[in-house]
């Protein structure tokens, strides 16, 4: 059996990543119900709004799902024990340093995963105890680590580094590139941006629509000297560049910055003056879908590019 789908008791090594102001309770539900991990994205929450949807996601499904929880984000300790106290087994955690809480959840019987973007990341987390690691190259959307490894040279390097299972994230939105990972070394996958832009997803209809209309090249690394995140190229993206291109210093960048900027982009659809974080992979999505279908898009692809592989003669020289 897959070893991601033995350690979460799940039907797919498919796991939808916790992304603010995208994944809450019905999100999470839904992929659940479709047979793989869905996540709730703490990051976006205040902890009694946390709660709140770890409630409704418990009463909305029966299988397994997660907590996704960015370690920078305000507030660690009471998220932490709302997330214990609900009965939730299994976290991701992102954004941090393992060290700190992976031996207090598994002290609670919960599964810790972390998100690295380099090979020493992922031996600093086995070190650590955690269960699962998550490899997320730079093509993904959100948060990202300095190095800029992409995912199909990161996911070698941390295979070699750890036996641990081992998911790839960035860039990974249809069948055939979760198959090509996976030949990789990935054991799984966990799947960001396709899912943002679902039907279930809690992001504002302008943000999807945006989305979906994306071509290549629409999406840039920028924020290095806070915290390096992926978005699309609108107003305030320019207005941070030029800043930074004329060497704007961390608190100039922060002021900025402010705060509710993904909110104001994401959640509430303000195109212009948001933060609008999505992935390389965006070029890809065409078209906004409910969580059904893009789960079984997934698996019949991920099966038909497996099948193409094993035909007689495929790749003779």
């Amino acid at each position: 059996m897959n070893r991601v789908c033995q350690i979460f008791n799940i039907k797919y090594p498919v796991v939808q990543g916790g992304m603010v102001w995208c994944s809450g309770w019905r999100l999470a539900s839904a992929v659940s119900n479709c047979g793989g991990l869905g996540l709730i994205g703490a990051g976006s929450m205040h902890p009694e709004t946390l709660e709140e949807h770890i409630l409704k996601a418990q009463k909305a499904t029966d299988k397994p799902f997660g907590v996704n929880v960015p370690l920078l984000y305000p507030e660690p300790e009471k998220v932490m024990d709302i997330i214990a106290k609900s009965g939730v087994k299994i976290v991701f955690t992102s954004a941090g340093s393992p060290k700190k809480w992976t031996q207090w959840l598994k002290d609670r019987g919960i599964i810790v995963a972390h998100v690295v973007s380099s090979s020493l990341f992922a031996e600093k987390s086995e070190a650590a105890g955690v269960d699962v690691i998550v490899a997320e190259g730079f093509e993904a959307g959100g948060h990202n680590g300095r190095e800029e490894s992409t995912t199909f040279t990161l996911i070698p390097s941390v295979r070699k580094a750890t036996g641990l299972p081992l998911l790839a994230a960035g860039g990974v939105a249809t069948g055939q590139s979760m198959l090509a990972a996976m030949a990789l070394g990935a054991d799984g996958v966990q799947v960001g941006s396709r899912f943002a832009i679902s039907e279930e997803s809690s992001a504002h209809p302008n943000f999807k629509q945006l989305v979906s209309q994306l071509g290549e090249g629409k999406t840039l690394l920028t924020l290095k000297k806070l915290a390096p995140v992926r978005m699309i190229i609108n107003d305030f993206f320019e207005q941070v560049d030029a800043a930074e291109k004329r060497g704007a210093s961390v608190e100039e960048l922060r002021q900025l910055l402010g705060k509710g900027r993904a909110k104001k982009g994401i959640f509430e659809g303000d195109l212009k003056n948001g933060e609008l974080e999505i992935g390389q992979v965006s070029a890809q999505i065409n078209e906004v879908l409910p969580v059904r279908e893009i789960m079984e898009n997934l698996i019949s692809e991920y099966l038909s590019a497996l099948e193409k592989i094993r035909e007689d003669g495929k790749f003779r020289f």
